[in-house]
């Protein structure tokens, strides 16, 4: 089995509904996202899955988030916009753009910070 890594980056700003701290007044992060393929295949020059492809598929749904108030984001569909929830959509999201590809999602890591981050997994 291969595992492949992208890596890519956005800012937002979010409140958590129903958190009892600072993180229920509007703030912001820079948001790190690396999501995570794997696959057991090879094409015929030896490549799982061109990387220019993946950036291109995960720069796409990190720019609907980029910028904008999170609470209100599309992609997030109502859900509180915890890392927790970012990870899973954007998981989701992957998923559904990798259907015609020869790679499937494996995981997705959000870091809101340098010191903090969640994985999730479908497994």
């Amino acid at each position: 089995m291969f595992y492949l890594n992208v890596s890519d980056t956005f800012s937002a700003a979010h409140r958590l509904c129903g958190y009892e701290g600072a993180c229920s007044n509007l703030h912001g992060h820079n948001w790190k996202v690396r999501v995570g393929l794997k696959t057991a295949k090879l094409d015929s020059i030896g490549m799982a899955m061109d990387y220019g492809i993946i950036k291109q598929i995960l720069k796409g749904i990190l720019d609907t988030l980029d910028h904008t108030y999170l609470n209100e984001a599309a992609l997030l569909n109502g859900l509180n916009p915890t890392s927790e929830n970012l990870a899973k959509c954007i998981y989701e999201s992957m998923q559904q753009a990798l259907q015609d590809q020869p790679a499937d999602i494996y995981e997705v890591e959000i870091c809101e910070s340098d010191r903090s981050s969640v994985v999730y997994r479908n497994v």
